[in-house]
């Protein structure tokens, strides 16, 4: 199945190799796993992790593409065989992103999208809440949000839609603890956003699960034919997937309501990370499976497409928003527009 063929190789350690058709999964010289390679569409690393080159070669010669992140799960490498996207379509992707007012009004959607489902997350919180000064917090927050889609249209440029961005995101993390239950807020408070490194719990954990959701994000990008490293939100930089960022940030609330599922659920607690020299904290091995294990639960469940007026896998949305994209591009459709959670 497409959201379970991806294999994520978490113990320290691991080498992972060739044998016949077979990817073999090894610690300490003792298998742990076998797995064909016509069951794999990609493989991802966390970490140190061995990979022999003899599978490298196969990977590329399979279509199956290799992920490396470091510990902190955040995006290092990626190995793939020849690109095999429509040349007219990323001919069109570069001319477009050059265009000030289109890729204006994409990235202005992209904004709209991530600020629209975050506030569902931020209302839906407030109706479930438990006391009345958490339900005026999260209220209040969701307010926030509103004045920032209203400022939407008023932005010139795009240095004007990523301080709305900024701020709206600001005030979106602020309202975060009210969600965490109340037995689980000292241990997971958040004070801001923080990453490289991220400086507390909530944070180590933010920044795995949007690792995670940025690697299905390229992914999407990469099949639909489009070039990952040209978009129109974030600012092109070497080796940076600008377009695939762009695409993650209406789908950032997802990630943010698993995390709060998995801390208010107690299937990640307080010993599960562990802090570095520096104030770094990360998650450990084990607890790092059960996110992985999460994710992939969570992009099996169905929610309902407007454009395709049915239900699809939430693993499948940013495939979906790609090719949406990918019309926009070539002229079939009028604007890009993005996914929101009703």
């Amino acid at each position: 199945m497409q959201l379970l063929n991806t294999l994520y190789v978490t113990t320290p350690e691991s080498y992972v190799h060739l044998d016949n058709e077979t990817l073999r999964v090894e610690v300490d010289k003792e298998t742990r796993l076998r797995v064909p390679l016509h069951h794999l569409s990609a493989v991802v690393c966390f970490g140190h992790v061995s990979v022999s080159l003899p599978l490298m070669h196969k990977l590329a010669d399979s279509g199956i593409s290799l992920v490396l992140l470091d510990t902190h799960g955040r995006f290092k490498a990626r190995l793939e065989g020849p690109v095999s996207g429509n040349v007219l379509l990323r001919q069109a992707q570069h001319r477009l992103a050059g265009d000030p007012a289109f890729a204006l009004n994409v990235a202005r959607n992209c904004i709209a999208g991530k600020l629209r489902n975050c506030r569902q997350v931020l209302l839906r919180g407030a109706r479930e809440a438990k006391t009345p000064d958490d339900a005026t917090i999260l209220a209040r927050g969701a307010d926030d949000l509103a004045a920032a889609l209203r400022g939407l249209p008023k932005a010139g440029d795009a240095d004007a839609l990523r301080g709305i961005e900024g701020e709206a995101a600001r005030q979106y993390f602020a309202a975060l603890n009210a969600l965490i239950r109340a037995s689980a807020r000292e241990s997971f408070r958040m004070d801001g956003r923080s990453r490289r490194p991220p400086r507390d719990r909530i944070n180590a954990l933010l920044s795995f699960v949007y690792s995670l959701l940025m690697n299905d994000c390229r992914s999407a990008v990469e099949a639909s034919g489009l070039d990952p490293q040209i978009g129109f939100l974030h600012a092109v930089r070497p080796g940076r997937a600008a377009l695939a960022l762009d695409l993650m940030e209406e789908f950032r609330a997802f990630a943010d309501r698993l995390v709060l599922s998995l801390i208010n659920r107690g299937q990640i607690g307080a010993d599960d990370f562990v802090e570095r020299e520096g104030g770094a904290v990360l998650l450990e091995g084990d607890a790092r499976k059960t996110v992985l294990v999460a994710y992939q639960e969570r992009k099996q469940e169905n929610l309902a497409h407007p454009l395709l007026s049915e239900s699809v896998p939430l693993g499948l949305l940013p495939h979906i928003q790609a090719r949406l994209l990918a019309r926009t591009l070539r002229g079939d459709a009028t604007e890009y527009l993005p996914y929101l959670v009703r």
